[in-house]
């Protein structure tokens, strides 16, 4: 059972009805959509729900707005973002949505998914505005105009472009471009015209990555501009939203925040909401929107110790609260011997998350009976990658299921009991949201912390390994290496896996540990080349000791108090060295894992540090710490009781996600 509840301040009675708005899931379908008057006050929220309210305002008050075709997979709202930051209203469609679904759009942009589109209504093609089709859509698009598709030479990644055409669409843009394809466009249509070609490492060029037909207003890349990995790629979305579909930029994030006030309103009624408040960026963010949108007695705050959170973060969060104003209605419960029951022996990722999930649900109503205030909506700081790498949307695949998408919490969305007003924002956008709402730099600019917390940075095991699967991935190793030619480098195939994205689809597969190199650059190319070559891998790991191991065992563990207390400690030493280096404003965000992997017959424990570089989590880049801050990590993590070893995780995102579960 959860400790006892600890009121910050007594809590305000409100008197509520039902609500007799419904809130539908965001994946709606054009049928559904209200027939609603042109004034912000009137926004669709009510019926459609508050995170599609900023959806529909393109046609309603006047914004020049473009359609984002969603075939499934994880870049179509990160295309919608691109847009707009350009002040130019963007609306995600689904693919099997009528063509009078369209009507009204300056233009649209077809984003690709992991697999073959279902009920792709292609009578899009006969609409008289500009196309751009990306990934999925450059291939749907040349099949469409009489070309040809076939197997991609490349694999995910950056690529170099050459431009062979001047034209609107590439003006000052020259690359390199990210790309993650398995197939690419072989030929086109006798009205396309070839604008870049991408170089392969052999020299040859794949000469239909963007092509171009003024006169049917198609147009195709074959990469992902939308990213930012790909250099100059906001230039490439510019052009086309506002040269060649000719949008005019008027939608800002102030329109944003007033249309925002408006839904809350619309949605809660006279109701009233329930906050889960864990301290972070999004809660913090949705907090602040939500009073001002509702009034302080309409909103209370619970805050949940689940027993995986990091080393004195509920104490500093609940001051956090009260030295910003924010404690008027805050509740918090100390509930970790709860969520360490209901884990229980489960060592499976998914399974783990969703336990979480449903404990904090559990815990939020148990709570709210006990406040008497069961009947106020459930409101969540859930922002966009939580939902699509959970796989909401139609063709999506689940990367990982987050704490609040699990099916309790789509239940009680359909029931119209969840405010989610941030579900469309990216973190970078949170943050741009949080200044104009006048919240601390300090709170907004905190790295981004996982709902579960430490629980999916501290990975569980059965023990049991799959010796011929290890063997046959340290023969595909080493013939890698070998064709490398001298690599004074040990490579070692670990007995555990991690969660990782390829192609759009979830991968769980092993990391490889590398021993020796000279410095990071070397040892990050080698392992950036390794990934895109060596089949059942997903991560590289730089192993931080003195000598290489001779043997590695995985151990079974679960999640204990003595495990999550051993991991809070490396991680506040990690959160400590990069504040003292000046690197945590520098730094995205840095897990520290635990793996319970014994090492050398010495050790339960293996460390692992990710630091990383990325603006919306869609993709990240691994970041290197300086050899003064790496020297200190070793000795002081090295130290602890029961760490085995210590390594810094090279992976890109993809292939591996930013967090290892």
């Amino acid at each position: 059972m959860a400790q006892a509840l600890s009121d910050i301040n007594s809590p305000g009675r409100n008197t509520v009805k039902r609500t007799t708005s419904r809130l539908k899931s965001k994946l709606y379908r054009w049928e559904d959509k209200p027939k609603i008057p042109c004034a912000p006050a009137s926004s669709p929220a009510g019926q459609k729900g508050v995170q599609d309210c900023h959806l529909f305002w393109g046609c309603i008050v006047g914004h020049d707005s473009i359609a984002i075709v969603d075939f499934g997979g994880m870049f179509a709202h990160l295309f919608a973002t691109k847009v707009r930051r350009l002040k130019v209203l963007a609306e995600i469609r689904q693919p099997d949505d009528p063509v009078e679904a369209f009507q009204g759009f300056k233009g649209v942009i077809l984003v690709g998914g992991p697999g073959e589109s279902q009920g792709f209504d292609k009578a899009i093609f006969g609409l008289d505005v500009p196309i751009l089709g990306c990934g999925f859509g450059h291939l749907e698009m040349a099949r469409f105009y009489g070309g040809s598709v076939g197997p991609s030479p490349l694999s995910w990644g950056h690529s170099d472009l050459k431009i062979v055409a001047d034209h609107p669409l590439v003006d000052g843009f020259v690359g390199p471009v990210w790309s993650s394809q398995q197939d690419v466009v072989t030929s086109v249509g006798p009205e396309f015209a070839k604008l870049a070609a991408t170089v392969c490492k052999n020299g040859d060029l794949l000469p239909f990555t963007a092509v171009a037909s003024d006169k049917l207003r198609r147009y195709g890349v074959q990469f992902h501009p939308e990213v930012d990995d790909t250099v100059d790629g906001d230039k490439l979305i510019a052009n086309f939203v506002l040269a060649i579909c000719g949008c005019k930029p008027s939608w800002t994030m102030e329109t944003y925040l007033e249309q925002q006030i408006a839904a809350i309103r619309q949605q809660v009624g006279d109701q009233s909401v329930f906050l889960l408040a864990s301290g972070g960026v999004d809660s913090t963010v949705a907090a602040v929107l939500l009073r001002r949108a509702l009034g302080p007695d309409r909103l209370h705050l619970l805050h949940v110790d689940n027993g995986m959170m990091r080393k004195n973060e509920s104490a500093n969060v609940l001051d956090m609260f009260r030295r910003f104003d924010m404690d008027h209605n805050l509740h918090f419960v100390d509930a970790t011997d709860t969520f360490l029951t209901a884990l229980g022996d489960e060592v499976e990722p998914e399974k783990k998350r969703k336990i979480i999930g449903n404990t904090f649900i559990s815990e939020f109503e148990r709570i709210a009976k006990e406040l008497g205030i069961e009947r106020h909506l459930l409101g969540q700081g859930t922002i966009y990658p939580d939902t699509v790498e959970t796989g909401a949307n139609k063709g999506a695949q689940t990367i990982k299921t987050h704490h609040n998408r699990v099916p309790v919490i789509d239940q009680m969305i359909a029931q119209g009991r969840v405010v989610e007003p941030l579900a469309d924002l990216y973190k970078i956008e949170v943050r741009e949201l949080g200044e104009l709402l006048g919240i601390d730099r300090e709170l907004l600019w905190r790295h981004p912390f996982p709902g579960p917390g430490l629980g999916v940075r501290l990975l569980c095991s059965d023990g049991k390994v799959d010796v011929n699967e290890i063997a046959a991935i340290q023969q595909e190793v080493d013939r890698f290496i070998a064709k490398k030619g001298t690599v004074n480098m040990q490579f070692l195939a670990l007995p555990i896996k991690s969660v990782g994205v390829k192609g759009d689809r979830r991968s769980y597969e092993h990391p490889v540990m590398i021993s020796g190199g000279a410095n990071w650059d070397e040892v990050a190319n080698l392992a950036d080349e390794l990934l895109k070559t060596v089949p059942g891998v997903n991560r590289c790991i730089w192993n931080l000791g003195s000598h290489a191991p001779k043997s590695v065992e995985l151990l079974p563990a679960t999640m204990t108090r003595a495990r999550l207390d051993l991991l809070r400690e490396a991680d506040h030493i990690v959160m400590d060295g990069l504040r003292r280096h000046g690197l945590y404003d520098d730094i995205w965000q840095c897990p520290t894992a635990l793996v319970p992997v014994k090492i050398d017959n010495a050790g339960q424990e293996l460390c692992i540090v990710r630091p990383i570089h990325s603006e919306r989590a869609m993709t990240a880049t691994a970041a290197s710490l300086p050899p003064a801050l790496l020297k200190e990590l070793a000795d002081k993590i090295l130290a602890l009781p029961g760490i085995s070893g210590l390594t810094l995780d090279l992976t890109s995102k993809p292939p591996g996600t930013i967090e290892w579960e």
